[in-house]
């Protein structure tokens, strides 16, 4: 199953980035004499209500969906990474003053904190990537944080302690590559949620604004029209499907990996 989710990752990205070179058709071109036209030669997965080929929207799609769903992932697991090591490591008020934001930003649910966000700016590729990675740090804060404890109850990071060795590195040398497996997980699940994250924005007309594209842009689209031409949606979302249950096994995998190493030390 990694194998395979693996390849069809791979497929996707270079479906989305690298595709067009390859396709003919135009994603933004309006053909007002092909409108809702069926899967055929001509147009490989249909077209939508505007004449438009469903297969280079999707490759166009793709890039926003992914550029948004990896950009947040990295930001989120990243600042997680250090608040969680840095409240584990130097505890007292330092511990204190990340419960008390995780808490606060747990407090309020995910999705709604981030319509509530949305509705004040205008959203982007970049400001999504923002928004989603400043509703998304805190899971992977706390895991790291409780990995972090146990690492600084190690008899040799007392010795480093000690003899006053610099903080900074004992954090980057000692701390880094222990909890690097954790920051893994978090980030292969981290992008999957993001997508569909910024799908759901984007099906209820918070996303990703015309002209540009996502798969979630798409597949709103196709929600009036799924009677009669259920091609328009069913592609996007089949895409959105493919990439999370891919880096749900992928994550999966990586966590059974960092298990078996834990138990054997």
């Amino acid at each position: 199953m990694p194998k395979f989710s693996i390849a069809v990752l791979l497929f996707v990205f270079v479906f989305s980035f690298f595709g067009g070179y390859f396709y003919i058709h135009d994603a933004y071109t309006l053909n007002s004499s092909s409108i809702l036209l069926p899967p055929s030669l001509d147009n490989l997965l249909g077209t939508d209500r505007l004449g438009r080929d469903i297969l280079a929207r999707l490759m166009e799609g793709g890039k926003v969906s992914l550029s948004i769903g990896v950009g947040s992932a990295f930001i989120a697991s990243l600042v997680g990474l250090i608040l969680g090591s840095t409240a584990g490591y130097f505890r007292g008020n330092v511990d204190k003053a990340f419960v008390v934001a995780v808490d606060l930003f747990l407090t309020f649910p995910t999705f709604f904190l981030l319509l509530a966000l949305v509705s004040y700016v205008n959203a982007s590729t970049w400001v999504l990537i923002v928004i989603i990675s400043i509703t998304g740090w805190m899971t992977t804060a706390r895991l790291i944080r409780s990995e972090s404890f146990k690492i600084k109850s190690q008899p040799y990071i007392k010795i480093l302690d000690i003899a006053k060795v610099s903080k900074t590195k004992i954090l980057f040398k000692y701390y880094a590559p222990i909890l690097a497996p954790i920051y893994f997980v978090s980030f292969t699940f981290g992008v999957g949620g993001a997508i569909l994250a910024e799908s759901g924005l984007s099906f209820l007309g918070l996303g990703i604004v015309a002209p540009q594209m996502s798969w979630g842009t798409i597949l709103s689209g196709g929600k009036d029209v799924v009677e009669i031409a259920w091609w328009v949606s069913f592609f996007p979302g089949l895409m959105i499907f493919l990439v999370t249950f891919s880096l749900i096994n992928i994550s999966n995998y990586l966590q059974q990996i960092t298990n078996q190493k834990q138990v054997q030390n």
